[in-house]
């Protein structure tokens, strides 16, 4: 029998009803209100008591129905959610910008064979196909491990030839780049546990749309969970939780069928696609056609100078080279808290590209460059469609062929549980993390800067900072003045006169990349 999530609520803001409404009622006072405290139960205030509470219940749905929303957003939630498919996580709780969350990563943690999510509703004919599949793709997992630990050594080796001489930190950091790639092979429906912080507004929004594609079974039963641990903490706020729009009324569910249910075609979506990418994970298809001007313009704005005084060159060093602009430096992200920072909203970039499920995962992580990502079910078809890590791209041979084999012992799987009568939600659940994700990403500059500081360094996940490195790249390109401050950590910090250069610590990736050209950059792990 799956055992369902786990749904804890771990802290949460008192009386998450009465501070709206006081919130509100500030608007419209020359002093704040503090949320109201009605009388006892005493009997003889027992009268008094309900018409309160009626007063303060009216003008809490008055507020909701009117949609004055932000009076909801002081109050939050932080829930333990355990027990969910990593499938779940990416399609809902970090599809969208307004969360926190803190994961179990696979990328340092073993994962373990029992960790994997099942569906309640799986047809009884097609559990055994179900548990199979799985059975198959974590020891696949295992074996790539195994396979590609000599080659995770070897390059380590080479970053840090003294490791050498300490074997037990040698073969813990060599587990762990192994894993990293081979959880490519692992299914979606692996477990993950998390932390996860959300507003009173989010969770009204979560109940409203719990009921969508790609994964509505399990999203709708974990959001009820999530419902029912702020119920009980606070009984009022039940009238203010809407039902669940049905799977069937939402758009996208809608357009699945216009598109997908006579004569559906993701091949050809998934080769035109990749014709416009033209070999790069992230192809630059749009920017501002001014966005060095309107940058520059925005800083003059901001010091109130002209345009004889402050050159568009100089405007841009003024503002992204981290020798001007020594916020670019700190610890913290400073940058939407600085008026001259702020500068760097004016210019847009639009990224087409294409990741493993387990990249996207990560990439969707940065809230504030949001991306337009798809609709699986109309998407993946019976043949296999993945990202092939570069390491195991690089060791070919054995552990080429188990990833090749436990992807389309994956997809295999996945047909015959759609051929037993489970539905495709079910189905997505065997499909491996190195399935690939295409989609349309958008940033402002503030936001991509930030990105590409922490991504561009050599500790994130290879995937994603070959996107990242890519994007750099093509900026500089076309905007070569905003470009060429696109860097990571080390080289921003060198350039702000921070110490150290490297702000990782004992995690120092082993190369000073620093001294590097970032043309010249080059990863293999």
């Amino acid at each position: 029998m799956p055992i369902p999530a786990q749904v804890r609520l771990v802290a949460a803001f008192p009386r998450p009803v009465d501070v709206a409404v006081a919130a509100a009622r500030s608007c419209y006072s020359p002093q704040l209100v503090p949320p109201a405290k009605v009388p006892g139960e005493h009997l003889a205030e027992e009268e008094a008591r309900q018409a309160a509470l009626a007063r303060r219940d009216k003008l809490a749905q008055s507020l909701y129905l009117a949609g004055h929303h932000t009076t909801f957003q002081h109050a939050h939630f932080l829930f333990a959610i355990e027990g969910v498919s990593r499938q779940f996580v990416w399609s809902f709780l970090h599809a969208h910008p307004f969360a926190n969350s803190e994961q179990v990563s696979q990328r340092y943690v073993p994962v373990a064979e029992d960790a994997v999510y099942e569906p309640p509703t799986l047809p009884e004919n097609a559990k055994a196909e179900y548990q199979s599949t799985v059975a198959h793709l974590h020891a696949a997992y295992r074996q790539l491990v195994e396979a590609l630990s000599p080659i995770a050594e070897a390059e380590l080796l080479a970053r840090f030839p003294t490791w050498k001489r300490h074997p037990e930190r040698l073969a813990r950091q060599t587990q762990r780049k192994a894993q990293e790639v081979a959880r490519a092979v692992l299914p979606l429906a692996t477990l993950t546990s998390l932390y996860h912080t959300i507003s009173c507004l989010t969770l009204f929004r979560y109940r409203r749309l719990c009921a969508q594609a790609d994964v509505p079974e399990e999203t709708r039963a974990v959001v009820e969970a999530m419902v029912a641990e702020a119920l009980r903490w606070d009984p009022t706020l039940e009238k203010l939780f809407q039902e669940p729009i049905a799977l069937e009324e939402t758009p996208e569910y809608r357009c699945f069928l216009e598109f997908h249910s006579a004569s559906p075609q993701p091949a050809a979506f998934r080769e035109e696609f990749d014709r416009q990418l033209g070999g790069l994970s992230s192809r630059l298809m749009s920017w501002g056609q001014r966005n060095q001007e309107a940058v520059a313009a925005a800083v003059r704005a901001v010091l109130g100078v002209t345009e004889a005084q402050l050159p568009t060159t100089e405007a841009i060093r003024l503002v992204l080279d981290p020798s001007r602009n020594t916020l670019l430096g700190e610890e913290l992200n400073l940058t939407t808290l600085s008026k001259l920072s702020r500068a760097l909203h004016h210019a847009h970039y639009t990224f087409a590209k294409k990741l493993s499920h387990a990249a996207d995962s990560q990439d969707q992580r940065h809230r504030m460059t949001p991306a337009a990502r798809p609709l699986l079910w109309a998407v993946v078809d019976e043949e296999p469609d993945v990202v092939v890590p570069k390491l195991v791209q690089h060791a070919g041979g054995k552990a080429l062929s188990l990833f090749e084999d436990a992807v389309s012992r994956a997809w295999e799987g996945a047909q015959k549980l759609l051929r037993a009568g489970a539905s495709r939600e079910h189905a997505l659940y065997l499909l491996p993390n190195a399935l690939a994700i295409r989609f349309v990403e958008s940033a402002d500059l503030l936001n991509l800067h930030h990105k590409h500081r922490m991504r561009l360094c050599y500790n994130a996940q290879e995937e994603i900072w070959q996107a990242s490195w890519e994007e750099a790249e093509q900026i500089a390109a076309v905007d070569p003045e905003i470009g060429r401050f696109l860097l990571p950590p080390c080289a921003v910090r060198k350039a702000a006169g921070k110490t150290p250069i490297c702000p990782e610590g004992d995690r120092f990736c082993g190369i000073p990349v620093w001294r590097l050209q970032r043309k010249d950059y080059r990863r293999l792990i």
